[in-house]
Order: structure tokens, then sequence, then C-alpha cells
């Protein structure tokens, strides 16, 4: 009876061994099921340059947690708009989302926004990057968001079926932009009619010329095709726009310090990853939409700059002085 017994316990041992050894891998990383998933949307397609920065992300977050984390990302507005997905956030029914659209939980964040407040790509990240940016993302947090990085959504432009060489070309068109009170006071300032709409319904409404014109950065633009419906790319650089990328609070807290501390890091960098792809493909991106027809036009951003004084004085006389003059003196640091 002893000898059967001993002989049992070596066969469980040996049974168990062979378990263990099953669920290691080549690179000698456990896989369980005890795997964290984190499911990820936004609006843009996958060949957008948002999409392959999510996808950097991903890479980054399951490799630096050696396949205990799983980021599955929901491109093309799938999981909803922006707003929609922001708000899945805030439940967490969805647990992070790349997007714009944060103004619905406060205001202020749009201080970025103001047209003509940035002068290049690096002015805004010094202040993205700095005290101001992480002021700023603190505010969410009692909305259960908590902003990780500034992606890169790039300086908007004009796309139309005449060029916009001044304010006056601008003149009672019809132009779509994202529901955002100073995208729509900054083109009501330059004498357009904007028309807010929701981007995924936005090229079937060029084509059927609900609306004449729209504005967005040339990536956007480049991956929806929209030199398919619209003659004039205008490079108007109006408005410089961040791209919050944000992940519920109680499921971060739900987290171990090493986990949060991975999507940090790789949300910065790819944060970084997508800044730099940004700026190489853009002059790539404009040659082919030349190529398919598009004309490019470069007017003198000054003359639309003398246009919208009234903005800055409605966001001032709203939120107060200090804010605006925070972001103008860190950017020129």
């Amino acid at each position: 009876m002893k000898f059967t017994r001993y002989l049992m316990i070596l066969l469980t041992l040996s049974l168990a061994g062979s378990i263990v050894a099953a669920f290691v891998a080549s690179d000698n990383v456990a896989i369980t099921n005890d795997v964290t998933t984190i499911r990820v949307g936004h609006e843009q397609a996958e060949t957008n340059d948002r999409h392959l920065a999510m996808m950097e992300f991903k890479e980054l977050v399951e490799e630096k947690s050696q396949g205990e984390m799983e980021v599955l990302v929901y491109p093309n507005a799938q999981l909803g708009s922006e707003p929609e997905m922001i708000e899945s956030v805030t439940l967490n029914d969805l647990q992070m989302v790349a997007a714009t659209a944060f103004t619905q939980y406060d205001q202020r964040i749009s201080v970025f926004e103001l047209p003509y407040l940035f002068d290049s790509y690096e002015e805004a990240w010094n202040v993205l990057d700095g005290e101001v940016g992480q002021d700023m993302a603190d505010l969410f947090l009692e909305d259960d968001l908590r902003i990780l990085a500034y992606f890169e959504n790039g300086f908007r432009h004009v796309t139309s079926n005449r060029p916009i060489e001044s304010p006056e070309d601008l003149s009672g068109l019809v132009i779509r932009t994202p529901e955002f009170p100073i995208s729509l006071s900054t083109f009501n300032a330059m004498g357009a009619n904007p028309t807010p709409m929701a981007f995924g319904e936005l090229y079937t409404a060029l084509q059927q010329g609900t609306v004449d014109a729209q504005e967005n950065p040339i990536a956007n633009a480049y991956t929806s095709n929209f030199q398919e419906v619209q003659e004039y790319l205008n490079l108007t650089s109006h408005q410089y726009m961040p791209l919050p990328v944000a992940i519920n609070e109680d499921f971060w807290q739900s987290l171990s310090t090493e986990e949060q501390e991975i999507l940090n890091n790789s949300a910065e960098e790819a944060a970084q990853f997508h800044r730099e792809t940004q700026r190489e493909n853009e002059e790539k991106m404009l040659a082919e939409l030349e190529e398919d027809g598009m004309e490019i036009v470069e007017p003198d951003t000054s003359l639309f700059e003398d246009e919208i004084d009234p903005v800055y004085n409605s966001f001032r006389q709203a939120y107060g002085d200090e804010l605006v003059d925070r972001i103008i003196e860190a950017a020129n640091e």
C-alpha cells in the first residue's frame, strides 16, 4: 500500500509538472488565463497614423508585460462616435479611448484649440508635455477619465470646392466642424457657416453637397479620401488639436503598480511615435493628394489671424486670462 501511495504521488507530481511545462512558451513566459484585457476605441481608419500609433501602443504593452496584458484596438468608430466612446470609458464599458471630444466633460481643455495659438508642433508639445498639460489632464479624474498621454491630431486645414485664400472666401461657406465650441466660434468669426456633424457621416455629406467644406488635419483628409469629393486643400493651419488618450480611472486603480507603469510608459512612447510618424508622413500625403488631382492652396494665414480676436475674448471672459496666458508663456519657453 505504501508503495502504491508513493507511486500515485509521483504520478501526480509528474502530471503537474507536465501541465506547468505546457503553459511555458519558448521564451520562458508563462501563458495563463490571467490576462488583463484592455479594449481601446478610436474613430479613424486602419490606414490612419492614429491607428498605427494605437497598434504601437498595443505592441509595447504586450511586450513589456510579457503577454500578461492584452490590448484590443477597435478603429473606424466601431464602438461608437467619439462622445459615445468617451462616455463608455467613464462607465468602464470600454477601458480606453483615443479621441478629441473631451469638452463634453470640461470645456477648459478646448484652450489648446484656440485658433493660431501655436506656431509650431514643438510649441504645442512643450505645453502638452509640461505642467499645463498635466493640470488639464487632472480635471478629468472626477469623471473617471485619466489622460495617459497626448497623441497627435495636428494642425487643421480646410478642404473645399473653391480656393480659400482669405476670410472673404469663407463667407457663407457651409463647413462641417466637430461639435466643439471653439471650432464653431472660430469659423463664425471668420464668416463661415459651421455645421457640426459626426466624422463618420462626413464623406457622404460632402459627396451629396449637404456641406460645402470641412476642416481636419491632413492625415484625416488623406485616409478618408476626401480628394474624391473636394477639389482644394487649403493650408490654413487655423487650429492645433491634441489627441488625449484616456483610461477609465476605476480600471486604472484596479491594476498593479507595475501594470500602471507599463501603460504609462507605453502611452508616452506611442505618443512620440505618433508625433514623429505624422510629421514624416504629411509631406508624402500632400504630394499624393496633389497627384490625385487635389489643388494645394497656401494662403497668407495672417489674414485669418486678424479675424479671431472675438474667439479669444469669449474664452477669456468664460474662463479667465490666467489659463490662456500660461499657455502662451509656456509655448514660448
